[in-house]
């Protein structure tokens, strides 16, 4: 018998680690920030959740209705940034979640539409934006200078030839597929043809990061979490990126109270003034090989999950320097 919290088109990594940490009671309302192709909602319904999803992508909110309309009342679909979680609730009167997660980066849904532009595998539009609006990668490549390129393959795709990479593709210019960038990269790197690992994949994670203001984004959902989570709730975070599970850490440690000494970006006067809005965080959860052989996507993601205190949400949010080096 099939099983009906499972979509045989999106098997959401981590799923079960997600959901226990979770810890779902019947009659919750629980937050899916990340809805993509509904993989987690259809795990929290089932665990008996009364589900808010919301996502900026305008084709994931098209594709979830017939899941909403099954879920008859115990799901609602939001379309926007899950950076803007807790002003996309109180809209619609809710102050408080028992639960909240978030999967960061590209849906698999994502990648398999070519003609969005996320994947060198698939030939498409030079495009990569989650919300379908704003500049896209290619009018970013198109007109940013060697340096600029260079630093975001750098530091959103640790690229270590990311002036090379760069170079050629300001020397290919104009380029608008994906598959033109993939091959200017390719070549840039010396690939061979048929080698096993296509040195395509940090440029483009890079690119997107860039693109869709990523890390600006995790940083707003955390503290936004905190805001909204109550006593008691619980915050799990999927992330497939060394920088994104380094904010999420910092944020978590932080909070909790493990920061004590502060750092160069906050001192330790500024964090001791602050009672702390998380318990220790639990340690860090990793895909199983079973896991990881079923699904490649699982082999760079990471889970960090945490239980909000009774303690006030800390003022502001942490700007972006804070929560990469606290």
């Amino acid at each position: 018998m099939s099983d009906p919290s499972r979509d045989p088109r999106h098997d959401p990594v981590l799923r079960e680690e997600v959901i226990a940490a979770l810890a779902i009671a019947p009659g919750e309302r629980h937050v899916d920030a990340t809805f993509g192709a509904g993989g987690y909602t259809r795990a929290m319904l089932a665990a008996g959740a009364d589900v808010v999803a919301c996502d900026r992508d305008p084709d994931a909110i098209a594709g979830g209705q017939a899941l909403v309309a099954a879920a008859e009342g115990k799901l609602t679909l939001i379309h926007g940034r899950f950076g803007e979680i807790d002003r996309l609730l109180a809209e619609r009167g809710i102050d408080a979640v028992d639960g909240i997660t978030f999967d960061i980066g590209v849906s698999s849904m994502q990648l398999d539409q070519g003609d969005r532009g996320f994947s060198f595998q698939k030939d498409g539009p030079l495009d990569m934006r989650m919300a379908q609006d704003g500049e896209s990668a290619a009018e970013w490549l198109n007109r940013a200078d060697e340096t600029e390129i260079a630093d975001v393959l750098f530091h959103y795709g640790d690229e270590r030839q990311s002036r090379r990479v760069a170079r050629a593709i300001v020397a290919a210019r104009p380029l608008s597929r994906t598959a033109e960038l993939a091959t200017v990269i390719r070549k840039a790197l010396r690939h061979p043809p048929g080698a096993p690992k296509d040195p395509s994949t940090k440029s483009f994670q890079a690119i997107r990061i860039h693109i869709n203001s990523e890390l600006d984004e995790l940083v707003a959902g955390l503290a936004a979490a905190e805001r909204i989570l109550r006593p008691g709730g619980r915050l799990a975070v999927v992330s497939f990126h060394s920088t994104e599970d380094r904010i999420v850490k910092n944020f978590l440690r932080e909070r909790s109270g493990g920061d004590a000494g502060g750092s160069r970006h906050r001192p330790a006067a500024a964090v001791a003034a602050h009672a702390p809005s998380f318990q220790t965080p639990a340690r860090k959860v990793r895909p199983g090989k079973a896991e990881e052989a079923r699904n490649p996507r699982a082999r760079s993601a990471t889970l960090r999950s945490a239980v909000r205190t009774a303690a006030p949400a800390w003022p502001g949010q942490p700007n972006m320097k804070e929560a990469i080096s606290c």
